[in-house]
């Protein structure tokens, strides 16, 4: 048997300091412990992981390009980046595979400037304020999409 497909699990700037920024907003579980979260997840469902965390936006278009078709899915947090970022909005659109966008806090209660989610548009779907678990159902959200396209369903950002 060969190895198990893998789904690509990116995160943006700030995420590395899970546990001990903000707290209040974004919770006590650390970057180590999400990892470990989302790989026990990913294995339920017969993948592996492939985890990717950087605070530079060209980095993370690299990783998204990367990913693409060597992985079946794609979850990512761009973080601040997803208000502003058409670098990797583009990078998600082009990914060959369903997307997933997550937010850990529920970004669209906070400031005003943060409801404007360009990335968003480039995501099958969309996941804010379930806390560190919403990686989990975004694993979750990912394995169904692949059914549907696997039954002839294409992905919206692909149509």
């Amino acid at each position: 048997m060969g190895p198990s497909p893998a789904v690509a699990v990116i995160n943006g700037p700030n995420l590395g300091e899970l546990g001990t920024r903000e707290p209040e907003i974004y919770g006590g579980v650390t970057q180590e412990e999400l990892v470990e979260m989302v790989r026990a997840r990913a294995q339920q469902h017969g993948l592996d992981l492939e985890f990717f965390q950087s605070d530079i936006e060209g980095e993370l278009v690299r990783a998204v390009n990367s990913a693409s078709g060597r992985t079946v899915g794609l979850v990512i947090n761009p973080a601040a980046y997803s208000h502003y970022s058409i670098a990797i909005m583009d990078a998600m659109q082009a990914y060959q595979g369903p997307v997933v966008e997550v937010h850990i806090s529920r970004v669209l209660a906070r400031e005003p400037f943060r409801s404007n989610l360009v990335t968003a548009a480039a995501a099958d779907a969309f996941i804010s304020g379930a806390g560190t678990e919403g990686y989990l159902h975004a694993l979750d959200i990912l394995q169904e999409l692949r059914k549907r396209k696997d039954g002839g369903m294409v992905s919206a950002h692909q149509q």
